[in-house]
């Protein structure tokens, strides 16, 4: 596969849950465009504290070699793009061939297919065509983009489409509205105490968000995620 990973620590855990996973890994906010390329920010809604946080530093992502494909691939896809555009049509069709392989691996092993086009980034991939093209597949993703959530609330995004949004330390106030109407918000905590008397703002439950990657099975709530990669030294209050 060109842009999809399957080999992944975490999303491993969820094929003991019958869930085959892909993940587009893309550099994150403007890493690509430091190192000198016309992309634009993929995380244009990430705090400072996300962005040194950011998984980018964590697991494989800490490898160079790592670093530099997912800096290529967003070249590739998003090159000369803004934001808010589609990759043009070939990268495209190249990324619904990596899906279509993931679909048919899937049922090889009889598992179902899932797929988070935003690993380590967070484009409108809403857009892009690929979930009315793959119905039969579970899309899945992380954003801190709140009007998208509220979309996503209101049943406005395609339906086999799944989001968690992911609090900072500069929209708290935001993802505890975004609790108490019933969604799903993802907090990264240094102890599990501190998630837990943050989802008591909320009145909500706390979830394991460590034990897979199934964000769309775990239900509303708060998804407790521990510090990972240079996270675990934050001080800016996007780690609690």
């Amino acid at each position: 596969m060109k842009y999809i990973t399957i080999d992944n620590a975490k999303t491993t855990k969820g094929e003991s849950s019958g869930y085959l996973t892909g993940i587009l890994y893309l550099a994150p906010a403007n890493e690509a465009k430091q190192a000198g390329f016309n992309v634009p920010n993929a995380c244009p809604f990430a705090s400072a504290g996300c962005k040194a946080a950011c998984l980018f530093t964590a697991g494989r992502g800490a490898f160079s070699n790592v670093r530099e494909a997912r800096i290529r691939k967003s070249v590739e896809l998003m090159g000369g793009k803004k934001w808010n555009e589609a990759p043009d049509a070939p990268r495209l069709e190249e990324l619904a061939a990596d899906i279509a392989a993931l679909v048919r691996k899937a049922k090889l092993e009889k598992k179902r297919p899932a797929v988070r086009l935003n690993g380590t980034s967070d484009y409108p991939v809403e857009n892009w065509g690929l979930m009315e093209m793959f119905k039969s597949v579970q899309f899945y993703d992380y954003t801190k983009d709140h009007k998208k959530y509220l979309d996503y609330l209101e049943g406005k995004l395609p339906k086999n489409y799944h989001l968690t949004f992911s609090r900072s330390e500069n929209n708290g106030d935001t993802a505890l509205d975004i609790l108490r109407a019933g969604g799903q918000v993802a907090v990264v905590y240094k102890e599990l105490q501190n998630a837990i008397d943050y989802a008591r703002k909320a009145g909500v439950n706390v979830i394991d968000g460590d034990a897979n990657d199934l964000t769309f099975k775990a239900g509303a709530g708060v998804l407790a995620l521990r510090a990972k990669g240079k996270a675990k030294k934050d001080v800016s209050g996007f780690v609690i």
